[in-house]
């Protein structure tokens, strides 16, 4: 049983996401990218920007793994399908294939992980992003899971 500053804290931190997450809304310009951020169940996240997603590992799935030593980069013009593995991540304790949360043709990879692997480690939902691909099919994102739901799911494992 938690104590009760336990959770108040809990009651705190809760309030302050939900409002930071009404700051957030798209009608407040400079952060509409923060508002098109989603989730798959499987730890991949999806940062969209018009009809372009930047895909990469959650914090989580980073924090699972350990230290990171690989990431396998697709190439450029390759097609990847939403629930498909399209690339891996190595770290000292596994490897784990990562799932494309949405489909559509690769534009960009993130060449910097391909000699700084631990780049995921340091900033897996910023600067380490995996790839940047046009999606064929922009409802997919629409499926995908918000941030507080995907907060939320961590707490049930």
């Amino acid at each position: 049983m938690a104590s009760a500053a336990t959770m108040m804290l809990r009651n705190a931190t809760r309030r302050s996401f939900v409002q930071m997450s009404r700051f957030n809304s798209p009608a407040v310009g400079s952060f509409r990218m923060l508002s098109s951020i989603k989730f798959a169940e499987t730890h991949e996240y999806v940062k969209v920007e018009g009809n372009i997603a930047s895909i990469g590992i959650s914090d989580h799935a980073q924090t699972l793994l350990g230290d990171i030593v690989f990431v396998e980069l697709p190439e450029v013009g390759d097609e990847i399908e939403k629930g498909e593995t399209f690339t891996s991540v190595e770290s000292v304790k596994a490897a784990s294939d990562v799932y494309a949360p949405v489909s559509g043709t690769i534009v960009e990879v993130n060449e910097s992980l391909a000699d700084s692997p631990e780049l995921v480690n340091e900033d897996a939902e910023g600067k380490a992003w995996f790839v940047k691909v046009e999606m064929s099919d922009p409802s997919e994102f629409d499926d995908l899971i918000t941030p507080e739901t995907y907060k939320a799911s961590l707490h049930e494992d």
